[in-house]
Parts: structure tokens; C-alpha cells; sequence
């Protein structure tokens, strides 16, 4: 039997809206998906408040809840649908089906690389090829398709050049930062985030974070940002110039996509712009909020004069 929102029914019904095969469960063994539960935490620390079961209003965090195998192993096989071919399939069986063996998943010409915009059903897929029109196309033709392509890739490669640029600089230094929460002291409190003073390249600093750029209710936002700011705490007889970037840390699984800042630090702007921390999405943001802290790797490169 299930013990959850009303039974077996509300189980279906909490699969089909998130197909998440991790469940969480309160102390009254009320269950929750991951990505409701992971929320949830987020949304009790923007409000400042404990978070509860939204069935039973018991207490619920990382450390109360526990998850459900048996429940994630009955879940996984039950029959679910196939998006493509709308046949069913146990759902533990489904991803490789629908990426490996569906006949009517969605597929693309082996001759995208050279700019066929074709997608369709996969037992479409020889029939196309054989009369794909992009094979024949003129050097002429293609020059200005891959030119395009070859932007786009120009902009990745340009940021990893920019890091392998910058690890050849004399002064560089790292450390593990730890974000901690904190409540401004206004009449509606908003919550922020701030690291311990910490030592890079003989300097103290400091990093501040914000949710949302401080917007008012960000608990009431689906679309959740985080953006953050170095300020230099130590005096200097000269400006400082600086290029510096945030990464995940050792042990943490958030995804960030590496940008690099700069800034000339002095005694007189001795704090940068908020900018975004490149995190992918939304859940990624919600992640961080959860957790009790937020554990990153910042790297300071010193530009030399």
C-alpha cells in the first residue's frame, strides 16, 4: 500500500506531473519528489521559515527525511507511455527506448554538420538521407553554412583559451568559499548571502550573494537567479587589476558554466557589480538555496602591469 496525499492515485498523479524516480518522505511517511522537495527547502529559507510537509505539516529537512526505495522501486515499473510511439513501456526501460530503440523518436540527418536543418521519426530517417540535397550543395553553398557553425564553436573555444590565457599568469591564487545565509534588517527581511573574510594573493575579501537581485518576493518567483560580488577588504597602495571566476566545488554537484569577470581594484572601488553566477537553470538555483550552505572554488588571477 502507498501512504501518500490520498493513496495510489495521488501517486499517479504526482509521477505524471514530475517523472522523477527519487522520492522523499516525511517522518509520517508522506512522500514527495525530489525536485517538490529540494523546492520546498528553497522556498522555507526565501520566507524564513521551517519547512513542512505539504501533507501533514511535520517538519521536513535533509536530515528528517529519508528516501523511499521501495516506493522509487515500484514506481520504476510501472507502465508509463512513450512520448514518441505512445506505446508503454516499464518505466525503468523507457529512457532507453525512447533514446535508443523508439522508431518514432526524433532524430536529425547525419549531414547536420554541414547544415541540414532536417529533424523527424527515425524510420523516416534512410529515406531522407538518400535524397538529402546537402551532399550535392557547392563549396560556395556550404562556406556560409559552416561559417556559422564555426562562430558559434569560435565562442567556446575563445572562453577556454581566455582560462588557459590566464592559469600563464604569475599571480594567481584559489580558495574554497562558503556562502552563509543572512536576513537584511528591514521591516520585510530579504534574505542574502556572505562568505567569511578569506586571504587570496596577500589580500582579504570577501563575497556577497543575492537572490533574484533582491527583489521582494522572490519565494513568489518560478525563475530563481543567483548573482554575487568580490569586494576587497584590504587597503592598497595601488589599483589592483583582477580577473576572477566562480566554479562548483570539490565535492558538489551544481552545474556552473565558467565565466570570467574583471575588475581594477582599488581603495576607492574596492567592491565589483553584482554580476550572475552562471548556474543553468532554476533547479540548479534551488539546489543552493536548500542547502544549508553554498560551497564554491574562486579563482583570483592578478594582471600584470
Amino acid at each position: 500500500s502507498v501512504h501518500t496525499y490520498g493513496g495510489y492515485w495521488s501517486l499517479c498523479l504526482l509521477i505524471f506531473i514530475n517523472p522523477s524516480l527519487s522520492f522523499c518522505q516525511c517522518t509520517n511517511g508522506h512522500l514527495m519528489c525530489a525536485g517538490c522537495f529540494i523546492h520546498l527547502l528553497a522556498d522555507s529559507r526565501l520566507k524564513e521559515e521551517q519547512a513542512t510537509c505539504p501533507n501533514c505539516r511535520c517538519e521536513i529537512s535533509k536530515n528528517l527525511c529519508c528516501r523511499n526505495l521501495a516506493v522509487e522501486k515500484a514506481v520504476s515499473e510501472l507502465p508509463t507511455e512513450c512520448t514518441f510511439c505512445l506505446k508503454q513501456f516499464p518505466r525503468s526501460s523507457l529512457e532507453r527506448h525512447q533514446k535508443e530503440e523508439c522508431q518514432d523518436r526524433v532524430t536529425q540527418c547525419k549531414y547536420k554538420r554541414i547544415g541540414c536543418p532536417w529533424q523527424g521519426p527515425f524510420h523516416e530517417l534512410p529515406a531522407h538521407e538518400s535524397e538529402c540535397s546537402h551532399p550535392t550543395k557547392t563549396g560556395t553553398e556550404l562556406m556560409g553554412i559552416l561559417g556559422e557553425m564555426d562562430q558559434s564553436h569560435r565562442r567556446d573555444m575563445q572562453l577556454y583559451n581566455s582560462i588557459f590565457s590566464l592559469l600563464c599568469y604569475e599571480k594567481i591564487g584559489f580558495t574554497e568559499v562558503q556562502f552563509r545565509p543572512y536576513r537584511t534588517d528591514d521591516f520585510i527581511t530579504r534574505l542574502y548571502y556572505e562568505t567569511p573574510r578569506f586571504t587570496v594573493l596577500n589580500q582579504t575579501w570577501v563575497l556577497k550573494a543575492r537572490v533574484n537581485d533582491s527583489e521582494r518576493n522572490p519565494n513568489l518567483s518560478c525563475k530563481r537567479t543567483l548573482s554575487f560580488q568580490l569586494i576587497l577588504k584590504s587597503k592598497v597602495n595601488s589599483a589592483l587589476e583582477c580577473s576572477f571566476l566562480l566554479l562548483k566545488g570539490p565535492y558538489d554537484d551544481v552545474r556552473i558554466k565558467p565565466v570570467i569577470y574583471h575588475h581594477s581594484f582599488s581603495n576607492d572601488t574596492n567592491e565589483t557589480e553584482y554580476v550572475p553566477l552562471p548556474i543553468s537553470d532554476s533547479v540548479e538555483c534551488n539546489k543552493l538555496l536548500a542547502a544549508k550552505n553554498i560551497n564554491l572554488r574562486l579563482f583570483i588571477f592578478q594582471v600584470q602591469k
